[in-house]
């Protein structure tokens, strides 16, 4: 089993994060930080030998929370999480000995490809001395096997999802329904009300209801407050 420590300040993220860990044969979460100090003070207290590791942490960045791994001779396996996409994050990252990088919001199948790929990753360094090129590429590839459609389900698309969430962040609190989110995007109430989901299930928005003068209430979406703009990397930048 594959011991993981996940790190991640957000405590909802923090579950589905540890949830998704521990559906993969092979993995199992030993641990969770909310910090990079906590974070640090668990590597050196148990055997550890994957961590998840968030880029924006309440007391410092991932980035910075690598490189003191490696100055204090961690040589564990670190796969970034973050809402960061821009290239001098992912620089920093493998520079400081990331093994794989993650980009929120993602879904179990991605986080599913990155582990069945890091295990057999680990299984081929423990299968005896890399004699050839071909030995050597191949263990590079299976770190690198792309998730599937860049980690997000059929029917959502990057640029849609980025501008779903640009527009409930920039609502804040008084929130919107799916009608509200078409009406400004120029889409229908369906694909609307699809992205909308989607950010919901991943942790990234709430569900409220709306009640009116008459009818049902309605379903009111809110950006979560790691994601208001100012507190944490909004999207538009980067979806979280």
């Amino acid at each position: 089993m594959i011991r993981t420590l996940i790190v991640e300040d957000d405590p909802i993220a923090a579950a589905a994060h540890a949830s998704y860990v521990g559906r993969v044969r092979g993995f199992e979460v030993v641990g969770s930080a909310g910090s990079g100090a906590e974070a640090l003070r668990l590597l050196d207290s148990r055997t550890v030998e994957l961590v998840l590791l968030d880029v924006h942490l309440p007391d410092t960045s991932g980035l910075e929370v690598l490189r003191r791994m490696r100055a204090a001779g961690h040589t564990t396996d670190v796969i970034m999480v973050t809402r960061a996409r821009d290239l001098a994050v992912v620089q920093a990252a493998i520079s400081f000995g990331a093994t794989q990088y993650l980009v929120k919001p993602f879904t179990f199948s991605a986080v599913r490809t990155k582990l069945e790929g890091f295990l057999e990753y680990r299984s081929r360094l423990g299968a005896g001395p890399m004699v050839a090129q071909e030995d050597v590429d191949g263990l590079f590839h299976t770190l690198r096997a792309p998730a599937p459609a860049g980690g997000l389900p059929k029917g959502v698309s990057r640029e849609s999802l980025d501008a779903v969430a640009r527009r409930l962040a920039a609502a804040g609190d008084a929130g919107l329904t799916a009608a509200e989110v078409a009406e400004g995007l120029g889409a229908s109430r369906v694909t609307a009300r699809r992205y909308l989901e989607y950010l919901a299930e991943a942790g990234l928005a709430e569900r409220h209801s709306r009640y009116g003068s008459t009818g049902r209430p309605q379903v009111e979406y809110r950006w979560r407050a790691a994601g208001v703009p100012g507190r944490r990397a909004a999207p538009g930048g980067a979806v979280p």
